[in-house]
């Protein structure tokens, strides 16, 4: 698994569709990966600011632009 090529490849669809609001599971589905692997990707991105997660679990665009 290349988790930086993957990890690209969400941050794309997520900069593409800046109000895109999704839960572990339909990420998972969207990108076609397996919920474990979409986690670790998540997770990433989340780390990096890319991404947040907001309280209730969702995971939306964050605050970090990506160069």
């Amino acid at each position: 698994m290349n988790t930086a090529a993957l990890a690209k490849r969400v941050l794309a669809e997520f900069e593409e569709m800046p109000g895109m609001t999704l839960n572990l599971r339909q990420a998972s589905r969207l990108f076609g990966l397996s919920e474990d692997v979409c986690r670790v990707v998540l997770d990433v991105l989340v780390d990096s600011s890319y991404l947040r997660q907001t309280r209730c679990g969702k995971i939306t665009l964050g605050d970090r632009v990506a160069a």
